[in-house]
């Protein structure tokens, strides 16, 4: 009986795991690509699991014809055979072939995808992003545009965006699962690579994505996430004029907001902006730019965008991003002052 309740346990989670391998968004999945990087990488994934499950499946064969065929039906000793040069280059020669039908792609894919020349050019053109990354959030400049943005990523589609990426404090590891494979962000290197966002497939997903750290950084690893926004090459222009349009800290709409914003402006201005300028200095980008808070989608990167969940972060951001750097910079507020915080924050739009 209580092998049996085993062989139950293990037939049930089978089935479920089965059943959750179906679930997915088309914004954070391997398996629906969204661009040609991800293309290219879903190609090589499906070639290497062809050739597998193709050895798998004649090996098995083998096998079972050997146990039906040859099976002992007697005490007498078989002729040995040992030693066939036939078989030795057979069994040598196939898995040879198998591994330069995989590696040839595999090669030609990699120089492709690690080819950034065009980033490195004089006077380019490219759209070149530099990525920080920091615990438990992302920071994206764009040095040809002059202008900064936080956990909120914007790029256009059907060109080549190119990135460097640099952590902060420790290693993280850059990934938007439907356009692309990740790629670690070091403190004492850039990396760099590139991606492309398909216009189609962006649509379909509603021209967002999601990206997600991929490198054990901490406790609140698992939630830090980021949103991208693929949108066309003239609404990217229209967003980058919009923000680049920004100069000063946007006024407050109310008089509960004007509280607020003299709340910030006293406890919260020394490690966030609300400028997108790139030329804010160092102590300013301690934590992410907010100018255009009240467009985002999340609060944190996790919650709903919403004024309730954002006072709860505010209230106590280490119950939902345990070791967070935000987590005690600023004193105890009260109720009136969070809603004014809260106020102020929501009403932050650049468009």
């Amino acid at each position: 009986m209580k092998r049996l309740a085993k062989w139950r346990l293990i037939s049930l989670f089978s089935i479920l795991a089965l059943v959750l391998s179906g679930c997915g968004e088309p914004y954070l999945s391997t398996l629906k690509p969204a661009g040609e990087v991800a293309d290219t990488q879903y190609d090589l994934m499906k070639l290497s699991t062809l050739i597998m499950v193709g050895v798998i499946v004649i090996v098995a064969i083998i096998f079972v014809l050997i146990l039906v065929r040859f099976k002992r039906r007697d005490d007498r000793i078989p002729k040995q055979v040992e030693g066939s040069h036939k078989l030795e280059i057979i069994w040598t020669a196939v898995p040879i072939l198998l591994l330069l039908i995989l590696a040839v792609p595999t090669v030609a894919a990699t120089f492709k995808l690690a080819d950034v020349s065009p980033m490195d050019k004089k006077n380019s053109k490219a759209l070149v992003i530099n990525v920080r990354s920091h615990l438990y959030w992302w920071d994206f400049e764009y040095p040809g545009q002059k202008i900064v943005t936080s956990q909120d990523l914007v790029v256009p589609t059907n060109e080549k965006v190119y990135f460097n990426l640099k952590s902060t404090d420790v290693k993280h590891s850059f990934w938007i699962p439907a356009v692309g494979g990740k790629l670690d962000t070091n403190t004492e290197n850039v990396n760099k690579f590139w991606l492309e966002f398909d216009d189609k497939r962006s649509n379909e997903a509603g021209n967002v994505f999601y990206g997600k750290c991929a490198e054990l950084c901490g406790p609140s690893h698992a939630l830090m996430d980021f949103k991208v926004k693929a949108i066309s090459r003239d609404k990217f222009d229209a967003w980058v004029t919009a923000m680049q349009n920004v100069k000063e800290p946007q006024k407050a709409q109310s008089a509960v907001a004007a509280q607020g914003q003299e709340l910030f402006n006293q406890s919260c201005i020394g490690c966030h902006a609300v400028t997108p300028s790139n030329k804010m200095p160092e102590t300013a980008r301690l934590a992410p730019n907010l100018s255009d808070f009240g467009n985002r989608t999340r609060v944190a990167g996790v919650l709903d965008h919403n004024k309730d969940e954002l006072k709860n972060w505010i209230r106590n951001p280490e119950t939902y991003k345990p070791g967070n750097m935000m987590t005690g910079k600023y004193p105890e507020m009260s109720e009136e002052q969070l809603d004014a915080l809260a106020d102020y924050l929501m009403g932050l739009k650049v468009q």
